[in-house]
């Protein structure tokens, strides 16, 4: 890093000096308090590894039933674009899309961005396109809904039980546990040590 270095403050856009910090400590700006940034550690392999488990979560739970309803007797498996398919069959189209996309395109968008950006820098090497690459994952970020439609389903499930046995599959769970894995993967990483190889040769 060098010494000249500088962040500008994201509440008040006063610039400060950037200086290394002990490890589990935080910068804050000199006239606000705002946190500028923090050092965390192991930020690379923690949140590298995150992303690869999350990938492994997603696989997991495209490929299983998500959820299983009995009612006398009969049996019968839902998987997690199941809901997608039914706005889509009962004409609502845009809300199919919206669903899609948040629950599944932009979180694995999200997790293959990162595993692009990460592993390589993990490799000593720098990413074609590094800066673009990473803004474009940080932009769509906000965008992943997961949780919200969690919640919807489990009002569901809530609801449905009283007139059928409502069974989770390994989909579900795995779709929850990828849920804290994509939340604990953005609070381990440092943005700092991806934009302080923006400028490196490739």
């Amino acid at each position: 890093m060098t010494t000249d270095a500088l962040i500008a403050c994201h509440e008040c856009d006063l610039l400060h000096r950037i200086s290394e910090l002990p490890v589990g400590s935080a910068a804050s700006c000199s006239r606000c308090g705002a946190v500028l940034y923090r050092q965390k550690r192991n930020s690379l392999d923690r949140t590298l590894t995150m992303v690869i488990t999350g990938l492994i979560l997603f696989v997991i739970a495209n490929s299983y039933p998500f959820l299983s309803f009995k009612m006398e007797g009969i049996v019968q498996e839902t998987t997690l674009l199941t809901g997608v398919r039914l706005f889509y069959d009962s004409g609502m189209h845009a809300l199919a899309l919206l669903v899609v996309l948040t629950t599944v395109v932009l979180p694995l968008a999200e997790l293959l961005g990162l595993l692009y950006v990460l592993l390589p820098l993990k490799l000593e090497r720098v990413p074609w396109k590094l800066g673009s690459i990473f803004r474009f994952v940080r932009s769509i970020e906000p965008w992943g809904m997961m949780e919200v439609f969690m919640l919807g389903i489990l009002a569901s499930v809530v609801k449905l039980a009283q007139m059928a046995s409502i069974i989770p599959g390994i989909s579900m769970y795995a779709f929850a546990a990828l849920i804290v894995v994509i939340a604990a993967a953005a609070a381990s990483l440092d943005p700092r040590i991806v934009w302080e190889r923006v400028e490196m040769p490739p």
